[in-house]
Parts: C-alpha cells; structure tokens; sequence
C-alpha cells in the first residue's frame, strides 16, 4: 500500500512486508498493555466524576480551578500516586524535572544520580557544566552519580555507598543520549531497593520521560517516590499543547507545589486558561496513543537490523521507553535517517534538517520534528547529537500507519546515499 502513495524502491517495499509479518507477535503484546492501560484510565475518569465542567478554564489567579484540581486528581490515580500536579504551567520535561529538585532539595543536601550523567540538558540545572545561571550547586546542594554497569546493570555497592548521605537518589528511567538500554521497572526496584537499605529517609526520583505506559504500571509501585515526566511525551496522547506532571508522595507533591508557583500559595493559584479540554483528551488517548509510538519503534528497530544497522532495543526486547535508537555508523546516515523521517511528516515534511547549536547541548544537533506540537516527542520524531559514535534516536508516532511510512522514507534516504 505504502508504495501506492510514495516512491520506495522494490527492495525495501519487500522488506516490509516481511518486517510487518515478523512484528506481529510484538504488537500483540503492545495491544494488551494498551488495553489494560485504557481501562485503568477509563476507570480513573468515571470513579473522579470528571464532567464538562471540568473541560472550562479559568483566568486570573485560577481560585478554585476545577478543571486544573480534576486533573491533578485523575492523574494521580491513574499513575498510582498519593497526589500529583499535572499542569500546563510545566513548559518542558526539564523545567519539570527541575521543579521536582528545587522542590526537595535544600542547601546542604546531596543529590546521588544512580544511572550515569543524566540528560544533556540537566548539567546546567545540577551544575556540573559548570554554568552560572542559578543551579543547584550555586544554592549549596552537593552531587554525585555512579555509571550503570555493563548491560545498564545498576552498581548496587556503589549505589549504597553514594546513598547514605544523599537527600535524593535520581533515576533517568530513559537512555537520553547515551548508548544504555532504558530501565525496566524490576531494575528501578532494585536500585530503589539499595538506596533505602543504605538510607532508609532518602527520597527515590525517577525521571519518567518516554516510559509511561509502556508498562501496565508505573514506577510508583516499584519503590519510587516521585515520578516525572513531560505531557508532550507519552501521558499527554500528542493532544495536549504543553505540559508535565509531578507524582508521588502527598508530602513531596506539596513542596513542588511550592516551587511551582510561590512559597505560601503552592498549587492553590496558577488558572487554566483555555487549555483543560485538550489535557483532560490528551491523558484519555495516551494509552493508545502510546501504543502506535511503540509498534513503531518495534517496527523500526526490526526494519534497520534487517539493513544491516544494530539498534536499542532490538524489535524481540522488551519496551520500557518510546525510543530506539539506530547506530548510524556515520554523520552521513544520521542526516539521511533525519531527512527520511521529516520527509514523512505531516508539517513541514519539505523542510531539510541541518546540524545546528542548541541551548543545553553540548554538540550539534540535527532534528527531524514535523510535529503538530513543537518538540512534540510522541509524534514522530528523531533527533541526534553529530558526534562519535554518531547514533540517531528515533521516537513517538501517533498513527503508527502514516509513522510505518515515514521510517520506511527515512531507510530509503539512507539507502540511497548509500548506492550512488
């Protein structure tokens, strides 16, 4: 059908097929935990009595905003958590993340990372970039970290050792980008596990983004206690215009709420404006929407391995995040994988993506993103960092049909400059 609309060589439209037929058993899998997920979300709605009123938004300082207090509600059950703030007012993953930390930690606390140097665009958050913007290391916390062990095992002596004077134990559940797999909930418990046995005060964060619902639970009720994550990633279904969301401990919640907004007013201002309908729709589709990012994923992991490129995860492993990521061998191939992947969207699908400097990034960046949401990573998407070992990482797909299409362009980019 694919070749009906767009020109694909002969080869790679064979390719296909077989790929699609080898994916079947994969995407059962993927089928039942979207389902399960959908009905623990519809369950959620109905047992919080959400209703048109809470679809209207509110202006000004948003007293008594019902829409924005259901939301916080429902997505707190829906995730398993005590409370939670799931805001618009969150304007990235980062700015979430960063919410949560200055949330808990004060001068004089040690924040311990347990899987590695998080995502590129923390260092400036934490400090150890060395920025002087007003990060956690200007403000007294101190920090430390200890690298995952081969197979992205945690280091489970090092991790107690690291623990038993830190206020936080960090968790980056995805692999940002670095070469890692993305952890699996048994593998947060057990860090998680270590970390309390070492300090039974010390407060577990997890950094969910790119993991929600690719699981039938969260990490919640593996030993967490806080969850973070972005609402244009997974949990916002590719409906929701921005966002993020902060879960866990009712305590916890509370000081975010905090930080947030103002010390004294917390979560009890901040109004809705006219955004409430598009969060309350995109928590609702997220599940299935969820799904179609990760048939895709499987889909292209499978597709590059039969072409000869390794990826994370292979299309038999395992999901615990959106993302794969292909080793591209080259700057050339990562460029053509991008360009493929813009081609095949559905805004600006004309556009050609450059390497380019980026805000918080330490390399050039190249970004294929023809997104309804800018920066949108549940629609698809693939970004990559032009340095060695020069690996693309590939994520989302709201419509894993038009996203097939557009993975299958992208191998046609590369193999093409690959057979001149």
């Amino acid at each position: 059908m694919i070749e009906n609309f767009f020109d694909i060589k002969p080869r790679l439209v064979r390719l296909d097929k077989e790929v699609m037929e080898e994916c079947r058993p994969y995407f059962e899998r993927i089928d039942s935990i979207s389902d399960y997920n959908q009905m623990k979300v519809l369950k959620a709605f109905i047992d919080n009595g959400i209703s048109a009123r809470h679809l209207v938004g509110t202006t000004g300082y948003g007293y008594d905003d019902k829409g924005r207090d259901g939301l916080d509600r429902l997505f707190a059950q829906i995730v398993g958590a005590e409370d939670a703030l799931c805001r618009y007012n969150f304007m990235s993953g980062t700015h979430t993340l960063t919410v949560a930390l200055f949330g808990v930690l004060r001068s004089g606390d040690k924040m311990f990372c347990a899987t590695g140097t998080p995502y590129d665009t923390l260092h400036g958050v934490i400090g150890i970039d060395g920025s002087k913007c007003g990060n956690l290391m200007e403000y007294g916390v101190k920090y430390d970290q200890c690298d995952l062990l081969p197979g992205s095992l945690p280091d489970i002596e090092k991790i107690k050792e690291g623990c038993r004077d830190a206020k936080v134990c960090y968790i980056q559940r995805s692999r940002g980008y670095a070469k890692r797999k993305a952890l699996s909930l048994d593998i947060i418990k057990q860090i998680s596990d270590a970390a309390k046995e070492a300090n039974p005060d010390i407060i577990v964060m997890v950094d969910n983004c790119y993991g929600e619902y690719t699981q039938t639970r969260e990490p919640l009720r593996y030993g967490a206690d806080l969850i973070m994550g972005s609402l244009i990633k997974n949990p916002g279904g590719g409906i929701a215009p921005t966002g993020g969301y902060i879960a866990g401990r009712k305590d916890l919640v509370e000081l975010c709420g905090h930080r947030l907004t103002a010390p004294g007013t917390g979560r009890e201002i901040g109004c809705s404006l006219d955004v409430m309908r598009e969060m309350y729709l995109g928590v609702y589709f997220a599940p299935m929407i969820t799904a179609n990012a990760l048939k895709t994923s499987i889909y292209a992991s499978c597709l590059y391995e039969k072409l000869g490129f390794e990826t994370e995860p292979s299309y038999k492993d395992d999901r615990n995040d959106i993302i794969t990521s292909i080793s591209a061998q080259n700057r050339e191939n990562v460029i053509a994988i991008c360009r493929g992947i813009q081609a095949g969207s559905p805004i600006d699908s004309f556009a050609a993506p450059e390497p380019g400097d980026m805000p918080g990034y330490d390399s050039q960046i190249i970004m294929a993103a023809g997104a309804f949401t800018m920066g949108s990573s549940i629609e698809l998407s693939c970004d990559a960092p032009l340095r060695r070992p020069y690996i693309a990482y590939m994520q989302g797909g709201t419509s894993f049909a038009a996203s097939r299409a557009a993975v299958l362009m992208s191998a046609q980019k590369v193999y093409d400059i690959n057979n001149k």
